[in-house]
């Protein structure tokens, strides 16, 4: 690490996104700050959906039972009739989890619960955050980043090597480096609020007058909170009432019962729907991540896994630079996350299209499990695998047993910080051990035994093959026993060279 910086990174903004960055710089142990203008922690629930594959993520950052203790499964939407009868329904399509995707269902955690187990986890690594903390101006120049930070004990500067911006969709340090934010305001106004209510069951997603904007009203209970979350449209220009009797009137009117109570407000909000995406997401040493870089409307739950995922692409390729790695790896952050993010803007726009005319389906479209980066200049171009999995690909799970007789799944093999290359039966030695690369032989005399066949079967590998998995989770690489030195060169390229030997 350079002494001529105080810290490595300078996170800004201490939501979901810049949290989960946090925690991925200090398990690899680069120096970073992360700070929040605000003076407390947000107490809302913005978001409260947890994709599958954000959960693989909270996996590998050691979360994700923490999450599934103070969250729960989406419930039963029970849909009103206009004449008092309704019908129950599931909203979200079931799948079946399987060897390769262990999680196939989304997971409800008001966000003030998510972002309290991530700042747990990330004081159990040795920070926290620095709230009442503001970023009030910086200069980026060709080493780094001069900043200036309101504290409550006055100004300081600070000299950072890369900033950071997870400072929101009104973002400070995205207007500062002039990124275009371009879009639109889909016409959409919609309160959201989060209560102690009364006269409905916490076993079910209320849902009345669907498809009438006049009168549409959402009632969610809030797993494991004792709150209900209220989500209805509202008049683009009228003033709304957060109070509990002002919310309480619209439940009573769109509801048309009176027997529904709200008894305290724990949060609310008002706001403008809108779909849009930065023009980019570095200039020099500071890159933007999250709804800093793109905001979507809530339909789908896509934004706040969106966030959690930029944060998770960035991390490793920081941390790789800061450790020697080229600088060039991290052309790949805005390559590999900016599409994504454009085309979740246009699922989420079509699923408020659907949801405006009563159709509240999600299917696998929303898991994420999908995303991959096959056009990354960090992905080894290969011959087609007609359909298989293939580089680029999120890299599947599966059973397998360790040589002591141990039952291991690979995303075992996965967790932590490192890369790690599978070696299928091809000659022990043929890459050599290096700083950062666990290497795993597996085979009937290697460390790990494909004893069921799933390795074989998720990745339809041939004797000889090698898989080479990033520290996200996606696949490198996958080349036969043949092109080591093509493997080699991607090893490189990621900042991972061989250690001579003594």
């Amino acid at each position: 690490m350079n002494a001529r910086y105080a810290v490595d990174v300078l996170i800004c903004g201490a939501g979901a996104a810049g949290l989960t960055l946090a925690i991925d710089l200090a398990r690899r142990g680069v120096r970073f700050r992360l700070i929040e203008k605000n003076h407390q922690p947000f107490h809302g629930s913005r978001g409260k959906g947890i994709q599958p594959r954000s959960q693989e993520i909270f996996e590998d950052l050691g979360v994700l039972d923490r999450l599934f203790a103070v969250g729960g499964v989406y419930p039963t939407e029970r849909r009103y009739r206009d004449d008092g009868s309704y019908i129950d329904a599931d909203s979200v399509e079931h799948t079946a989890a399987t060897s390769s995707e262990p999680y196939t269902q989304p997971l409800m955690v008001p966000q003030f619960l998510t972002e309290q187990v991530l700042r747990e986890r990330l004081l159990e690594l040795g920070h926290r955050p620095a709230f009442g903390c503001e970023l009030v101006g910086f200069e980026p120049d060709a080493d780094g980043v001069s900043a200036q930070l309101m504290t409550d004990n006055g100004p300081q500067t600070l000299r950072a090597r890369w900033l950071v911006g997870a400072d929101g969709g009104r973002s400070f340090v995205r207007h500062a480096l002039d990124i275009g934010f371009p879009g639109k305001t889909l016409g959409v106004r919609a309160l959201v609020a989060d209560v102690q209510l009364s006269g409905l069951c916490a076993d079910y997603w209320h849902r009345f007058g669907e498809g009438d904007s006049q009168r549409q009203i959402m009632i969610c209970p809030l797993a494991r909170t004792g709150l209900f979350q209220i989500q209805a449209p509202v008049p683009l220009d009228a003033d709304v009432d957060l109070s509990a009797e002002g919310l309480a009137a619209i439940v009573a009117q769109r509801t048309g019962r009176d027997d529904i109570q709200v008894h305290g407000v724990s949060w609310a909000s008002a706001y403008s729907m809108n779909a849009r995406l930065a023009d980019r997401y570095r200039v020099g040493p500071a890159f933007l991540v999250g709804d800093a870089a793109h905001i979507h409307p809530p339909t789908g739950g896509q934004g706040l896994n969106t966030s959690v995922q930029d944060a998770y692409n960035l991390g490793w390729k920081l941390a790789a630079v800061a450790g020697g790695a080229p600088e060039t790896l991290l052309d790949s952050y805005e390559e590999e996350r900016r599409p994504v993010a454009a085309s979740v803007l246009g699922l989420a726009s079509k699923l408020l299209d659907n949801a405006s005319r009563g159709d509240m389906r999600r299917g696998k479209e929303v898991f994420q499990l999908d995303i991959g980066y096959p056009k990354s200049s960090m992905t080894l171009t290969q011959t087609a695998r007609d359909g298989r999995v293939c580089a680029g690909d999120r890299a599947p799970d599966a059973r397998l047993r360790g040589a002591c007789g141990a039952s291991l799944r690979l995303f075992d093999l996965f967790q932590g910080s490192h890369w790690t290359l599978l070696n299928y039966g091809a000659t022990p030695g043929a890459v050599s051990p290096r700083p950062g690369l666990q290497i795993h032989h597996v085979g009937p005399q290697g460390d790990v035994i494909d004893d069921l066949g799933q390795v074989q079967r998720a990745y339809a590998l041939a004797a000889g093959d090698l898989v080479l998995v990033r520290p996200d989770g996606y696949i490198g690489a996958i080349v036969a026993s043949d092109e080591i030195q093509r493997l080699e060169g991607y090893l490189a390229q990621a900042g991972l060279t061989a250690v001579m030997p003594e």
